[in-house]
């Protein structure tokens, strides 16, 4: 554990409970696509052996999809799995790495911002207007873009824990830190990680 988090240790726990609710986050989204994929297995069998489908397949994946993306960006960010391009970045000193690693956070923030208001202004919309989907379903609509929506809210607030410890990282001039927050994944850490899921597969045992 480095300097900076040694510093601020209530932001260190705020971040340390932010890592481990969005990765219960990712399983329940996880666990919602498979439940989403067993269904549309499900209608094709039905309408394949018993000639009638059970309907909604699409729209239901739809909603699924879309909420699952919500709620797993958040542990993407915490983990650096988001894509950036690294052929220059690579070649510049640390200190330029660690500055370009913040504005990426802040420009990844912002957009994330407007992204989260405008979906909030298109779920107020259909609450008020009580809309519900064009389909068989009729699924008013607001239910499937409140779960939307608070996804993206936690991811708001993810964002906002990381860019407060990051900007007083680059404050104190804590390289590491920015780094380890928001820099680009070195294939020295990503082989580390399969390593380690590796021997933690060894360990447990075949199921």
């Amino acid at each position: 554990m480095n300097d900076s988090i040694e510093r601020y240790p209530q932001l260190a726990r705020l971040l340390a409970c932010a890592t481990t609710l969005s990765r219960i986050a990712i399983w329940v989204a996880g666990s919602l696509t498979l439940l989403s994929a067993l269904y549309i297995t499900a209608d094709i069998m039905t309408r394949k052996f018993l000639g009638f489908p059970l309907g909604g397949a699409d729209e239901l994946s739809g909603y699924a999809f879309a909420i699952s993306i919500s709620w797993a960006l958040s542990f993407a960010s915490l983990q650096r799995a988001n894509i950036r391009i690294d052929a220059l970045y690579q070649l510049l000193p640390t200190r330029l790495c660690a500055i370009l690693d913040w504005v990426s956070l802040v420009a990844l923030a912002v957009f994330i911002a407007y992204l989260t208001r405008y979906a909030a202004d298109v779920s107020m919309l259909s609450w008020t207007r009580n809309a519900t989907a064009n389909t068989v379903m009729a699924t008013p609509l607001w239910i499937p873009q409140f779960l939307w929506l608070a996804g993206l809210i936690w991811l708001c607030i993810v964002l906002a824990l990381m860019l407060i410890r990051a900007s007083l990282a680059l404050v104190t001039g804590d390289t590491a830190t920015i780094s380890a927050l928001c820099g680009i994944r070195s294939a020295q850490e990503e082989a580390n990680d399969e390593a380690e899921a590796g021997i933690r597969m060894v360990q447990e045992g075949p199921l």
